[in-house]
């Protein structure tokens, strides 16, 4: 049975409501003020909460900002009562995470078209997370061996042919097999920190104080020689120095060193994978309007705007007919990293031509 918290200081108001909601056959739980309204929310975990603005101990507001720190109600609908409906304070509320508004007086029906209209939504968000939740597991069932597998292969065919013939084995072949283990071996070790990354960075992201402390760095960076570095080395690992090109204008950033060089790191490293050789990767910078702008454009395969829309971790494009395989991590960590501070991350592609990954980061 659906549960909704009603927090009413009006004694009599508070009974119609949980009358008319019992006739509809909702679980109705009452509070008549604020600090019972959030101990009840945290005990009941209601399915709706319909709260009034103007309450005795803390007031509504107060109410629905301590509600959405708790990771278990942030996302449950919260219906505003109210005898004001001044603009200010419908944007208050919706500012700080209310759904809706009831103004008094109410009738019956606004009543339960409004908790109806906002519970079927809630549905439908539930609905589209659980999908999303799907997919994800399918797409990790599927990226994880494949990722793991091409390196694990060659760790293990180059160490046991250097352990089957090791009287016999010439020492340059050895070099060169030794080296292959490990780069192999720095493979894996990269997916893995992606891997565990990518996971600390969505906990981050859901919580208001990790989320808070993880912005609030005092470093400070000069991203200019950071990013070319970077493009340097990822291009030579690619064996593709010659295809670099790069047009880097400087700027002072508050944000880690660590940070930038990781966005720079997953981008160009994505776009040397997925755009074959003797074709330019581009990697430019601007200092344009109190923002410090990373463009990355390779001649790729590019990404149809589905798949832009879609992007999101451990999602491969088009994975059973490329023959690159990848988690999708890099993409989606870029793109973490870039909004929790405060950045704009932006895609624009022709699919099997061109990708142009755009970057945006506040200068502080």
């Amino acid at each position: 049975m659906t549960k909704i918290l009603v927090i009413e200081d009006d004694d009599d108001l508070r009974n119609i409501i949980g009358e008319m909601l019992g006739a509809e056959n909702f679980s109705v739980v009452e509070a008549e003020d604020g600090d019972i309204g959030l101990e009840l929310a945290k005990e009941e975990l209601p399915d709706l909460v319909i709260c009034d603005i103007m309450l005795p101990s803390i007031d509504g507001y107060s109410v629905l900002y301590h509600l959405r720190e708790v990771p278990s109600l942030q996302t449950v609908p919260f219906i505003f009562l109210s005898a004001k409906a001044a603009k200010a304070d419908t944007r208050l509320g919706m500012e700080l995470g209310a759904d809706d508004y009831l103004t008094k007086p109410f009738t019956r029906d606004e009543l339960l078209g409004t908790v109806t209209t906002r519970l079927a939504k809630q549905v439908a968000v539930e609905r589209e997370s659980q999908k999303k939740l799907d997919d994800l597991r399918e797409n990790i069932t599927y990226s994880l061996p494949q990722e793991l597998r091409a390196p694990l292969n060659l760790i293990l065919s180059y160490s046991q042919l250097l352990l089957d013939n090791y009287y016999n084995v010439d020492p340059e072949e050895a070099i060169k097999r030794l080296k292959d283990i490990n780069y192999s071996g720095k493979c894996l070790y990269r997916l893995v920190q992606n891997f565990l990354l990518y996971g600390e960075l969505t906990r981050i992201q859901k919580d208001p104080q990790q989320l808070k402390k993880f912005q609030d760095s005092k470093e400070t960076s000069l991203p200019r020689q950071i990013i070319e570095e970077v493009a340097r080395q990822e291009a030579e690992r690619a064996n593709r120095l010659g295809d670099l090109q790069l047009e880097l204008q400087e700027a002072t950033l508050s944000i880690p060193r660590s940070v930038i060089k990781k966005i720079a790191e997953e981008l160009i490293n994505n776009a040397f994978k997925f755009s074959t050789s003797e074709t330019p990767v581009q990697i430019n910078t601007l200092f344009q309007d109190n923002t410090f702008q990373l463009f990355v454009i390779d001649r790729g395969r590019g990404m149809s705007a589905e798949q832009i829309a879609n992007l999101g971790a451990y999602m491969q494009f088009e994975r059973q007919s490329s023959s690159q395989q990848g988690s999708g991590l890099g993409l989606a960590i870029a793109k973490l990293l870039t909004e929790l501070h405060g950045g704009e991350f932006k895609i624009e592609s022709i699919s099997g031509q061109q990708t142009i990954i755009h970057v945006i980061l506040p200068v502080n």
